[in-house]
Protein backbone atom coordinates (compact mmCIF):
# COMPACT_ATOMS: atom_id res chain seq x y z
CA UNK A 1 0.00 0.00 0.00
CA UNK A 2 2.95 2.38 0.34
CA UNK A 3 2.32 3.70 -3.08
CA UNK A 4 -0.61 4.84 -2.40
CA UNK A 5 0.58 6.44 1.19
CA UNK A 6 0.23 9.78 -0.05
CA UNK A 7 -3.58 9.75 -1.63
CA UNK A 8 -5.00 8.26 2.14
CA UNK A 9 -2.86 10.56 4.06
CA UNK A 10 -4.44 13.24 1.77
CA UNK A 11 -7.81 11.49 2.07
CA UNK A 12 -7.63 11.50 6.11
CA UNK A 13 -6.89 15.56 5.96
CA UNK A 14 -9.75 15.76 3.82
CA UNK A 15 -12.15 13.53 6.07
CA UNK A 16 -11.00 16.46 9.03
CA UNK A 17 -13.48 18.95 7.57
CA UNK A 18 -15.84 16.81 5.49
CA UNK A 19 -19.50 17.20 5.53
CA UNK A 20 -22.07 15.78 3.52
CA UNK A 21 -24.15 17.86 1.84
CA UNK A 22 -26.36 15.48 1.19
CA UNK A 23 -26.71 15.56 -2.28
CA UNK A 24 -28.84 12.88 -4.67
CA UNK A 25 -27.38 10.81 -7.40
CA UNK A 26 -28.98 12.75 -9.82
CA UNK A 27 -27.20 15.24 -11.90
CA UNK A 28 -29.32 18.68 -10.51
CA UNK A 29 -28.48 20.37 -14.37
CA UNK A 30 -29.26 17.26 -16.13
CA UNK A 31 -25.79 17.17 -17.24
CA UNK A 32 -23.50 14.81 -18.61
CA UNK A 33 -20.35 15.54 -19.91
CA UNK A 34 -17.98 13.06 -21.75
CA UNK A 35 -14.43 14.21 -21.70
CA UNK A 36 -10.95 13.25 -21.60
CA UNK A 37 -8.92 11.77 -18.89
CA UNK A 38 -6.31 14.46 -19.12
CA UNK A 39 -4.99 15.76 -15.98
CA UNK A 40 -5.05 19.03 -17.13
CA UNK A 41 -9.01 19.29 -17.21
CA UNK A 42 -11.17 20.31 -14.55
CA UNK A 43 -14.88 19.29 -15.72
CA UNK A 44 -16.86 20.92 -13.14
CA UNK A 45 -14.33 24.16 -13.36
CA UNK A 46 -14.18 24.73 -16.89
CA UNK A 47 -17.70 24.60 -16.64
CA UNK A 48 -19.10 26.70 -13.51
CA UNK A 49 -19.88 23.81 -11.90
CA UNK A 50 -20.51 22.17 -8.86
CA UNK A 51 -20.26 18.42 -7.25
CA UNK A 52 -23.76 17.47 -7.78
CA UNK A 53 -24.37 18.98 -11.24
CA UNK A 54 -23.52 16.71 -13.61
CA UNK A 55 -22.20 13.13 -14.49
CA UNK A 56 -18.80 12.98 -15.69
CA UNK A 57 -17.76 10.31 -18.19
CA UNK A 58 -13.54 10.67 -18.63
CA UNK A 59 -12.20 8.51 -21.45
CA UNK A 60 -8.85 8.54 -23.25
CA UNK A 61 -9.49 11.18 -26.31
CA UNK A 62 -13.00 12.10 -24.54
CA UNK A 63 -14.09 8.76 -27.21
CA UNK A 64 -17.88 7.58 -27.10
CA UNK A 65 -17.23 3.93 -26.15
CA UNK A 66 -19.80 1.28 -25.70
CA UNK A 67 -19.12 1.77 -22.14
CA UNK A 68 -19.52 5.49 -22.34
CA UNK A 69 -23.17 4.77 -24.28
CA UNK A 70 -23.96 1.99 -21.53
CA UNK A 71 -23.18 4.94 -18.71
CA UNK A 72 -25.25 7.67 -20.55
CA UNK A 73 -28.23 5.44 -20.60
CA UNK A 74 -28.07 4.63 -17.48
CA UNK A 75 -27.41 8.36 -16.07
CA UNK A 76 -30.36 9.52 -18.59
CA UNK A 77 -32.91 6.68 -17.07
CA UNK A 78 -32.19 6.73 -13.57
CA UNK A 79 -30.10 9.81 -12.90
CA UNK A 80 -31.47 12.96 -14.27
CA UNK A 81 -29.66 13.48 -17.35
CA UNK A 82 -31.27 15.31 -19.93
CA UNK A 83 -28.34 16.89 -22.37
CA UNK A 84 -24.50 15.59 -23.33
CA UNK A 85 -21.87 17.75 -24.05
CA UNK A 86 -18.76 15.46 -25.51
CA UNK A 87 -15.75 17.46 -24.82
CA UNK A 88 -12.43 17.04 -26.27
CA UNK A 89 -9.25 19.09 -26.22
CA UNK A 90 -6.23 20.55 -27.37
CA UNK A 91 -2.81 19.01 -27.21
CA UNK A 92 -4.92 15.49 -26.74
CA UNK A 93 -1.91 12.67 -26.66
CA UNK A 94 -4.49 10.62 -28.29
CA UNK A 95 -4.29 12.86 -31.66
CA UNK A 96 -1.01 12.98 -31.31
CA UNK A 97 -0.42 8.99 -32.02
CA UNK A 98 -1.91 6.17 -33.94
CA UNK A 99 -2.64 2.94 -32.85
CA UNK A 100 0.26 1.37 -34.59
CA UNK A 101 2.88 3.39 -32.76
CA UNK A 102 0.83 2.98 -28.87
CA UNK A 103 1.33 -0.54 -29.62
CA UNK A 104 4.59 -0.07 -30.35
CA UNK A 105 5.33 2.23 -27.39
CA UNK A 106 4.33 -0.41 -24.85
CA UNK A 107 6.21 -3.23 -26.29
CA UNK A 108 9.35 -0.76 -26.32
CA UNK A 109 8.76 -0.07 -23.12
CA UNK A 110 7.19 -2.83 -21.28
CA UNK A 111 7.37 -5.74 -23.71
CA UNK A 112 3.74 -6.60 -23.65
CA UNK A 113 2.02 -7.08 -26.42
CA UNK A 114 -1.55 -4.88 -25.96
CA UNK A 115 -2.12 -5.33 -30.11
CA UNK A 116 -5.77 -6.40 -28.93
CA UNK A 117 -6.51 -3.26 -27.25
CA UNK A 118 -8.46 -0.73 -29.70
CA UNK A 119 -6.96 2.46 -28.33
CA UNK A 120 -9.25 4.64 -30.99
CA UNK A 121 -6.43 7.56 -31.50
CA UNK A 122 -7.63 10.29 -33.01
CA UNK A 123 -6.25 11.04 -37.12
CA UNK A 124 -9.47 14.37 -37.31
CA UNK A 125 -10.56 15.51 -34.08
CA UNK A 126 -13.47 17.40 -36.08
CA UNK A 127 -14.43 14.40 -37.84
CA UNK A 128 -14.64 11.92 -34.39
CA UNK A 129 -16.39 14.49 -32.43
CA UNK A 130 -18.78 14.59 -34.64
CA UNK A 131 -18.79 10.88 -35.05
CA UNK A 132 -18.48 10.11 -31.34
CA UNK A 133 -21.44 12.31 -30.70
CA UNK A 134 -23.76 10.72 -33.74
CA UNK A 135 -23.11 7.65 -31.82
CA UNK A 136 -24.77 9.18 -28.85
CA UNK A 137 -28.08 10.89 -31.12
CA UNK A 138 -28.06 7.54 -32.70
CA UNK A 139 -28.40 5.62 -29.42
CA UNK A 140 -32.05 3.97 -29.64
CA UNK A 141 -32.25 4.00 -25.70
CA UNK A 142 -31.49 7.45 -25.36
CA UNK A 143 -33.98 9.76 -26.43
CA UNK A 144 -33.95 11.55 -30.76
CA UNK A 145 -34.55 14.68 -29.31
CA UNK A 146 -32.06 14.98 -26.82
CA UNK A 147 -29.66 17.73 -27.01
CA UNK A 148 -26.06 16.46 -28.02
CA UNK A 149 -23.13 18.97 -28.51
CA UNK A 150 -19.53 18.40 -29.10
CA UNK A 151 -16.53 20.84 -28.56
CA UNK A 152 -13.22 21.57 -27.95
CA UNK A 153 -11.40 22.66 -24.40
CA UNK A 154 -8.34 24.35 -24.81
CA UNK A 155 -5.81 23.35 -22.23
CA UNK A 156 -3.63 26.68 -22.68
CA UNK A 157 -6.33 29.47 -22.59
CA UNK A 158 -9.34 27.58 -20.77
CA UNK A 159 -11.93 28.34 -23.37
CA UNK A 160 -13.98 25.93 -24.75
CA UNK A 161 -15.55 26.19 -28.38
CA UNK A 162 -18.36 24.29 -29.55
CA UNK A 163 -18.85 22.68 -32.90
CA UNK A 164 -21.47 21.97 -35.09
CA UNK A 165 -21.14 18.67 -34.90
Amino acid sequence: MDAFDDVLSANQQYQRTFTDAGLPGRAAKGLALVTCMDSRIDPLGLLGLHAGDAKILRTAGARVTDDVLRSLVLAHHLLGVERVMVLAHTDCGMAKATDEKVHATIRERSGVDSRSVDFQTIDDQQATLAHDVQRIRSSPYLPADMPVVGGVYDVSTGAVELHAT
